[in-house]
């Protein structure tokens, strides 16, 4: 059995915006807060799909898809990631587990965590158990503490 473990981050802009929904894991999250990119943003699924890749030698999310190209305005975030599973399913490998931290003050990730652990696990294919999700702030230090932005780092183990 061959293992490869790939390793994921993500950060983008926190802004207030009513009418761009915030999108964490594939959930959305209720509020005005979202967060700025050329896709929806989801930093969870964008370290997730960015592991992948890495842990199969394929370069970065940025590489597969561009912020320049317009077909990427906008995207569902868990499309980019079925393409990144794709390329990962020709190689035939599968998601033994993930690991993921968020990295911000908000917002507030423990009334979501068992929805987006729900839904992650689910676009892996894999058990809910194999999928760790936790929560951390910065203690209001750097961009992050101000509440500009969210991150979310990303550890895969992929089997075959």
């Amino acid at each position: 059995m061959e293992i490869r473990i790939g390793q994921g981050i993500d950060f983008h802009r926190l802004i207030e915006d009513e009418k761009r929904p915030l999108m964490l894991g594939g959930v959305e999250i209720p509020g005005s807060l979202a967060l700025k990119g050329h896709s929806d943003a989801d930093v969870i699924l964008h370290a997730i799909t960015d592991a992948i890749l890495g842990a199969l030698g394929l370069g970065d999310l940025g590489e597969f898809f561009p912020d320049t190209d317009p077909a990427f305005k906008n995207a569902d975030s868990s499309v980019l990631l079925e393409t990144a599973l794709q390329e990962m399913r020709k190689r035939s490998y599968r998601v033994n587990n993930v690991d993921l931290t968020v990295m911000g003050e908000r917002p507030k990730l423990a009334p979501y965590r068992a929805q987006i652990k729900k839904k992650v696990a689910s676009l892996l294919a894999i058990a809910e158990e194999s999928t760790g999700i936790k929560a951390t702030t910065t203690e209001k230090m750097g961009f992050l503490g101000r509440s500009e932005g969210l991150g979310c780092m990303a550890v895969i183990l992929l089997v075959q």
